[in-house]
């Protein structure tokens, strides 16, 4: 049963959404804060949060930005804050979705069914990606270094500064070696979802700015302040630093060999 978080401080919104979800089939916790719903997100496993953007004292985009810190959970803003400059925003954080208050009720569940049904699309996929390349892994294989990182997009490996391994999905090494193939571009979101193999993109789908999001926890020195991936307002992103592409030897499957080799 999937878990839904309602961030809302208002009772009856949250009676609402909660008997509103039970009846859709949804286990759900309530959040009346930025604390409460912060300590659900790191004790229990929650699968989708609604977010309201007026919290009282507390800004529900601030509650958005401190949850993107630590997860990736998809969120879903319900608000009655219609301003424009509001949604674009939420989205440029990471909310997969926006829906205005007043609402009606079946909107809202088949919005919430919508991104669990992407989310899961695109996790069962990048699972089925992996496991097919690890089948068969080429002798020599083209490696990059950037920004004193070391990747090997044929086995799958990434080596952080320090040289340890960095575990990235098969979503994020696509999106990485498309990149680091295009170092300097501006690309746009159509054309990054077009060379990470993605389906049609429209406007309001966010799939590849939560894509470069949590791509830039893992790359980035601070990722607040993003220098690898920069954005470029109304058009797309740019991979920003020094690449250099080369060639590895036989390369063993273990990580030290990785290591050794890397030297």
């Amino acid at each position: 049963m999937d878990r839904i978080l309602v961030i809302e401080d208002d009772p009856k919104i949250c009676s609402l959404l909660q008997d509103l979800f039970n009846l859709g089939g949804y286990d759900v916790r309530i959040a009346g804060n930025a604390r409460d719903a912060l300590k659900y997100l790191k004790t229990e496993k929650i699968d989708l949060v609604t977010l309201d953007l007026q919290l009282g004292s507390e800004d529900g985009l601030d509650v958005a930005r401190s949850i993107r810190k630590t997860s990736d959970v998809p969120i879903i803003m319900v608000t009655g804050r219609d301003d424009v400059l509001d949604r674009v925003v939420g989205l440029e954080i990471g909310a997969d979705d926006y829906i205005t208050k007043p609402f009606h009720v079946r909107e809202v569940l088949a919005r919430v069914r919508s991104v669990l049904r992407r989310v899961q699309t695109t996790a069962a996929k990048s699972q089925t990606d992996l496991d097919e390349s690890a089948e068969a892994v080429p002798e020599t294989s083209a490696a990059f270094r950037f920004d004193d990182m070391v990747i090997i997009p044929d086995q799958f490996e990434l080596f952080c500064r320090d040289g340890t391994r960095c575990e990235l999905t098969s979503g994020d090494f696509k999106l990485l070696k498309a990149f680091l193939k295009n170092p300097k571009r501006v690309l746009s979101r159509d054309h990054l979802m077009d060379l990470v193999g993605g389906v049609g993109w429209s406007p309001l789908d966010r799939t590849i700015d939560n894509q470069v999001a949590r791509l830039r926890k893992k790359i980035e020195r601070d990722p607040t302040d993003p220098r690898i991936i920069k954005t470029v307002r109304g058009i797309g992103y740019s991979f920003a630093c020094e690449v250099t592409e080369f060639q590895l030897g036989e390369c063993s499957n273990s990580t030290e060999s990785s290591r050794a080799s890397l030297r």
